[in-house]
């Protein structure tokens, strides 16, 4: 057996915590960026079916303990949430067609905006970088740009149109403005800002002819350096997108952007409803299948190029994962949420 083989062996995905308390399913989970900075404690995000948004919180014991319950201000399903890059706003979008804001005061948190504009149903949202823009995707099959002003004001400085169906997801370049979204009409759309005409605009769409997706895309997340991408979706498959050149760079038309990598496939059968880049480099894939699998990049082959090999795989809840999100400071610590209502949290072990 080689070291390769030996180190794959021990590797294992252990249940640390369980987190219980939302009353119907988890949609989606988001680790505050400030977590371990100036002893702030680790903190996590959770949305749900239930109209609500909760935050969680690691004690000094190790224990994990609900500390606010985010409500009252939707009427409708919470179905994705995003903090800001320094961590002091959550962002919240629902099925009520609003996006609201969310601003920690003493040991509360208080809707401190609500975005509204969207005709149905918001299903992402996402800061930028530098935490000056948040981008929001809705049924409607638009995709809208806010500018953050003072005074926790926002407003809308584009209205992305170009998907013809449902908006799945959107996110942010880990460190351009550059925006990409994913949709039910199974394509990947690239955007940008065009300064001379001072506007946003797609300026790359990554289809089934592009060795695309056959199926609603699901998900997306950049690797650290955002030199690849990970996208997955109901045709079974999961996707890595690279690019030739620095995103910053560009073209009018997208030319010589994103080029599929290469496609992983055969490993989940129900849909892949989230994918999350580590910044050790493993992949994690949450499905209808309520499992779990963990992916690396394996040697480049010098005729085929690279490839992404199953490092594991586990059964992870009683029902579809909705969400997988890996710690940012700890990148040994996965968080999973499932249609089942609860939250679990799982380190990964045998790692050299």
């Amino acid at each position: 057996m080689s070291e390769i083989d030996l180190v794959e062996a021990n590797l294992a995905l252990k249940e640390i915590h369980k987190l219980e308390g939302h009353t119907d399913r988890v949609w989606s989970l988001a680790w505050n960026p400030a977590t371990g900075d100036d002893g702030r404690p680790a903190t996590l995000a959770s949305c749900s079916g239930d109209k609500t948004a909760r935050i969680w919180q690691q004690g000094p014991s190790g224990s994990w303990d609900c500390t606010a319950v985010l409500e009252d201000t939707h009427n409708r399903t919470v179905r994705s949430c995003a903090w800001s890059p320094c961590g002091k706003l959550l962002a919240t979008a629902s099925f009520d067609a609003t996006t609201a804001i969310w601003q920690q005061v003493g040991l509360d948190f208080e809707c401190v905006a609500t975005l509204e504009g969207h005709e149905n149903e918001v299903k992402s949202v996402a800061w930028n970088p530098s935490g000056t823009l948040l981008a929001t995707c809705s049924r409607d099959k638009s995709v809208w740009i806010w500018e953050m002003q003072p005074g926790n004001e926002f407003e809308c400085i584009a209205v992305l149109q170009g998907h013809t169906q449902d908006v799945k997801m959107v996110q942010w370049h880990p460190h351009l403005d550059v925006l990409v979204s994913v949709s039910y009409d199974n394509s990947i759309r690239v955007w940008i800002e065009d300064i001379d005409i001072d506007d946003w605009s797609s300026v790359q769409t990554l289809s089934k002819t592009s060795c695309g997706h056959s199926s609603t895309v699901w998900a997306l997340s950049f690797s650290s350096g955002g030199d690849r991408m990970v996208t997955s979706s109901d045709d079974l498959t999961m996707k890595i997108w690279d690019t030739t050149k620095n995103p910053s760079e560009v073209s009018g038309n997208g030319n010589g952007s994103w080029f599929h990598l290469c496609t992983i496939s055969g490993y989940h059968d129900r849909p892949i409803f989230s994918v999350n880049w580590s910044r050790n480099g493993i992949i994690a894939s949450g499905a209808a299948d309520d499992a779990i699998c963990l992916f690396h990049e394996q040697n480049n082959d010098l005729v085929h190029g690279p490839s992404y090999r199953l490092l594991l795989k586990v059964k992870a809840h009683d029902m579809d994962v909705n969400s997988v999100q890996w710690n940012p400071k700890d990148p040994n610590i996965l968080a999973s949420a499932s249609d089942d209502g609860s939250i679990k949290l799982w380190q990964l072990t045998g790692l050299p």
